[in-house]
């Protein structure tokens, strides 16, 4: 084992502290990583506070990890020394079941290993990103393209392919219009992809303060849901919406109402608490009320390539670590445009 520098939640109540954490050693399919950059997912904030069930404290989080690597096992044919990688949401899976063997083990059905919080191989808790150095199996390491800035590539892992992935499955492209429900650090690279795929793009948020922003980032249309006029205007209006919101408090059978026939409303954000939609609304236009996750390896490998194709990167502010108890703050007041990204070097 080899103890490296991390900050980790000591309990849910607690602000994040420094400390160390140990990382097994370097075995023949695994990729030693000395990690550059760490992104602040609102993942990590409903973790560390027990929002998603019980936690083993102490618990280090950060599932948007891009570095280096520094040392290869004997086994590794996919990477060598000196390269950035990244690391996203897991790090390993049954690679036995149905959809593992279909390539698609972020759906492994004895369900993927997180990067953190989850229990590892060795039955350890697995610890994330907010830290010096961490040890991935080579299968669930990505190799990050040069186009994609070292500082911003790191909410791609997470943010990044969990958008990409329902864009791509149902098909945004030339001829269709997308909306996308909030614009934060989810919201604003769905609204970037999804105009780099040639869809007609409209944001929906709460306000207009953000307007020049989506705008800019290549929505064609922005509207605020606070105007009640909003609805009626776009109803039976978009093929895709993709929700980014985690909050159980949105009146979904307004949104449902403004897809056409075959629509889709695809939820990102991850309400802890049920939600409730009448199924007649879903009767209207045919209506569909879907949920996606992040992507597989390959399809997160896929994502990559086309932001480095595209120029697509997320707006991001750096951060050191001794800035990351006011960063969970500042998401939580969506104080922030549009990702923290932690400056690994100051861990």
């Amino acid at each position: 084992m080899t103890t490296v520098n991390a900050f980790a939640a000591p309990s849910a109540t607690e602000p994040l502290v420094r400390t160390t954490i140990e990382r097994r050693e370097v075995g023949e399919n695994d990729v030693s990583i000395a990690i550059r950059y760490s992104g602040i997912c609102h993942s990590d904030i409903h973790l560390v506070r027990g929002d998603w069930g019980p936690v083993t404290y102490p618990q280090v989080v950060g599932h948007e990890i891009a570095g280096e690597v520094v040392a290869i096992g004997s086994a590794v044919t996919k990477f060598s020394v000196g390269e950035r990688v990244g690391v996203g949401c897991m790090v390993n899976s049954c690679r036995e079941c149905e959809n593992c063997l279909a390539g698609m083990e972020n759906y492994c059905l004895k369900g993927n290993t997180q990067t953190y919080g989850s229990v590892d191989r060795d039955g350890t808790i697995t610890q994330g990103g907010y830290s010096s150095h961490v040890v991935v199996d080579q299968d669930f390491v990505l190799r990050i393209p040069e186009a994609i800035p070292y500082e911003a590539v790191a909410p791609l892992l997470c943010a990044g392919i969990t958008t990409y992935s329902p864009l791509a499955h149902w098909n945004a492209g030339p001829g269709t219009k997308v909306a996308v429900v909030g614009m934060g650090g989810l919201g604003h690279l769905a609204v970037k992809i999804a105009a780099a795929k040639g869809a007609e793009v409209t944001v929906l948020s709460q306000t207009l303060s953000k307007q020049e922003d989506g705008l800019a980032f290549g929505a064609e249309h922005y509207y605020a849901t606070s105007d009640p006029t909003t609805f009626k205007t776009l109803r039976n209006t978009f093929d895709l919406i993709i929700n980014t919101v985690s909050s159980a408090d949105l009146d979904f059978n307004a949104y449902l109402k403004l897809l056409r026939l075959d629509g889709t409303l695809v939820n990102v954000g991850a309400p802890p608490q049920p939600i409730p939609v009448s199924v007649f609304t879903l009767f209207g236009n045919r209506r569909s009320f879907a949920g996606s996750g992040i992507g597989s390896i390959a399809e997160t490998q896929e994502m990559l390539d086309f932001c480095a194709e595209h120029g697509v990167a997320p707006a991001v502010e750096v951060i050191t670590a001794d800035q990351i108890n006011d960063a969970y703050e500042r998401v939580l007041g969506s104080d922030v445009r549009y990702r923290f990204v932690i400056d690994a070097a100051t861990i």
